[in-house]
């Protein structure tokens, strides 16, 4: 999959706080898995929509 975060926009909102070059990777692995598991809960319930509540 593609990357799925902006690395300007982590900045951004943390703000003052450095950020590891390897945290965009994990956050964008976390994303990723995020997203699967709403997709997999949309389609369990017969939709083909995602919503905020399969997070």
């Amino acid at each position: 999959m593609a990357d799925l975060i902006v690395k300007a926009a982590v900045k951004e909102e943390l703000d003052e706080m450095n950020v590891a070059s390897d945290f965009y990777g994990a956050l964008d692995d976390h994303v990723e898995e995020l997203l699967e598991d709403a997709a997999r809960r949309a389609e369990s319930n017969d939709r083909k929509t995602v919503q905020p509540r399969d997070l």
